[in-house]
């Protein structure tokens, strides 16, 4: 599959409706993935809770500048970022301002292109973006969406899984045929599996039958340490390399990599 991104870097959402999947276990880790193999990433946290930004050892209470900053135009991304200490990616961070961000865009003129302007600003300094979006269709969720040319969806493999996911589909449908030509789903990543749950394997096996070379090879294990390692503020990938769970990032980075030749 090629991403068509000219000579920019390929941007992706990492994104699913339904909460407490892993998105930001996924973008930290995949980007600290990324950036193993030899990759130039950015993280976008577009989550007013700051995870992706905790999580890649930057404390979002003392941000001087952050994606707030960013969408009101008052800053450039090349400023705002930050290095992420043990990640060897930047960050666009997040804190709790972004909130009141909502409400500020919506008065604003061109509300759902301003993260897609101002990347533009930075295409040549990055291979990869990844946005963190929150789990809610947002103002906030839309810029990801429009500056996007594709989304990453982890996914556990649990009984709800399939309905959250077709709410995704249509959310992804409508911007692709409103606001966004170029977007489209890159994949699902199948995160948080065990093989020895049955029901698992079997929602696993289903996404592969409805969703074929559109689910990733690679699938990411229950893993404790990668569950550890943001209150130690780093990657799971960079906190605990020989981990299983790690191990499987890298693994999945060197899958993105390849797949977008």
């Amino acid at each position: 599959m090629k991403i068509k991104s000219g000579n920019g870097p390929r941007v992706f959402c990492v994104a699913n409706q339904k909460g407490g999947v892993g998105k930001t276990t996924t973008t930290v880790n995949l980007a600290a993935g990324l950036a193993q193999v030899g990759q130039r990433v950015l993280v976008v946290d577009l989550d007013p809770q700051g995870n992706a930004t905790m999580g890649s050892g930057i404390d979002k209470r003392a941000l001087t500048s952050s994606v707030y900053d960013v969408l009101l135009e008052n800053i450039g991304i090349a400023e705002a970022a930050r290095a992420s200490p043990k990640g060897g990616y930047h960050v666009l961070g997040a804190n709790r301002e972004l909130a009141g961000a909502e409400i500020e865009l919506v008065q604003l003129e061109r509300r759902e292109r301003r993260l897609k302007a101002a990347l533009a600003l930075v295409a040549e300094s990055y291979d990869f973006v990844l946005i963190d979006c929150p789990p809610s269709l947002s103002l906030l969720t839309l810029n990801g969406l429009c500056a996007a040319h594709g989304v990453i969806v982890p996914m556990q493999c649990e009984y709800f899984a399939l309905e959250g996911l077709s709410d995704l589909v249509n959310t992804i449908k409508q911007v692709h045929a409103n606001l966004n030509p170029d977007l489209q789903i890159i994949g699902l990543l199948r995160v948080m599996f065990d093989p020895r749950i049955t029901l698992q394997q079997q929602v696993s096996e289903q996404l592969k039958a409805h969703f074929g070379d559109k689910v990733f090879n690679t699938v990411i294990p229950r893993n404790v340490r990668l569950a550890e390692a943001p209150s130690y503020g780093q990657p799971g990938v960079t906190f605990d390399p020989a981990s299983r769970g790690a191990k499987a990032f890298v693994e999945f980075a060197q899958e993105m990599v390849a797949k977008l030749g």
